[in-house]
């Protein structure tokens, strides 16, 4: 799977963006699909995850009521829809498909990775 994220930019605190990501190569519905993120001196961390259908979401606690995950698997897209940003926010956003469909906050559990997109988030 070939994975393209983009939707990233510059905002204001308590903006709004919405990251995409498009999937090619392989059926994206056999993929649960997640968000990471990596800040300066920060590991990678956890954002978000839908299940292959769009029905189960998962969230970081840090981005829970804020962020909304979703996916139309007839586009093979997957969206990050950011409300009510943060500076603490601000980071190189990934998104990731799982084929096992499991252990959905662990990075090393994802088969495929795209290029990050950069959001800032200014105060």
């Amino acid at each position: 799977v070939q994975l393209q994220a983009s939707g990233g930019g510059l905002v204001q605190a308590g903006d709004s963006l919405r990251l995409s990501c498009e999937a090619s190569g392989r059926t994206f519905s056999n993929y649960l699909m997640g968000w990471f993120r990596q800040a300066p001196v920060k590991g990678q961390e956890f954002v978000a995850a839908v299940n292959w259908n769009g029905i189960n979401e998962y969230y970081a606690d840090s981005v829970k009521g804020r962020f909304t995950i979703s996916r139309d698997n007839a586009k093979s897209t997957v969206w990050l829809q950011m409300n009510s940003l943060k500076p603490e926010d601000t980071a190189v956003y990934y998104c990731a498909a799982n084929a096992r469909g499991d252990q959905v906050t662990q990075p090393q559990e994802y088969d495929y990775w795209g290029a990050g997109t950069q959001v800032t988030v200014s105060s």
